[in-house]
């Protein structure tokens, strides 16, 4: 690393897809060590969830096309991030996006990480693992590739030399003779 570059400066959308994955399953692992009426034991679960939405938001960022940079310069900012992502496509719940915003002007990665005091005034949990599930889902929808698509004639030359195999080992299995 240079001093010049930022770490995932030069990461692909996949490589930011895959981390924000696997801090999908972080969060997946922590969930249930979160205990009701302690709200500080579910810190750990809504860091890895926080960051992973914000790694799904980016990765489909930068394989729409957007400049890392410019991404960098909305630092932790949901809201920003999601209002690039629904320009860029993204379809979400009314409710999963306003989500995002609250996050952002609650600043609930902050509250998360350095306010133990505020820890009772953070969105639910149910919701912000329902908005998880909903950006993870989507962002896996935008960014899966196409399904690849054999030209007419291809499909068609298959389907006869599959045939023909299908004919040939039926021939053979017909004509074999019973074992003794």
């Amino acid at each position: 690393m240079t001093d010049s570059k930022y770490p995932g400066e030069l990461a692909s959308p996949q490589q930011i897809y895959e981390l924000a994955e696997e801090y999908r399953k972080a969060a997946t692992l922590l969930l249930p060590l979160g205990r009701s009426g302690k709200p500080l034991t579910w810190a750990p679960f809504r860091l890895s969830a926080i960051h992973a939405v914000e790694l799904y938001l980016t990765a489909l960022l930068l394989h729409r096309g957007h400049n890392p940079n410019e991404i960098r310069k909305m630092q932790h900012d949901l809201a920003a991030r999601t209002e690039h992502a629904l320009q860029a496509g993204l379809r979400l719940r009314v409710k999963t996006a306003n989500h995002l915003r609250s996050l952002s002007q609650n600043r609930e990665y902050l509250v998360t990480r350095y306010g133990p005091e505020l820890a009772a005034t953070v969105s639910q949990i149910n919701r912000l693992t329902a908005t998880l599930d909903q950006v993870a889902a989507k962002v896996t929808g935008l960014m899966a590739p196409p399904p690849t698509r054999l030209p007419p004639s291809k499909r068609i030359a298959g389907a006869a030399e599959a045939h023909a195999r299908d004919s040939a080992a039926s021939l053979s299995a017909s004509s074999a003779k019973p074992m003794t």
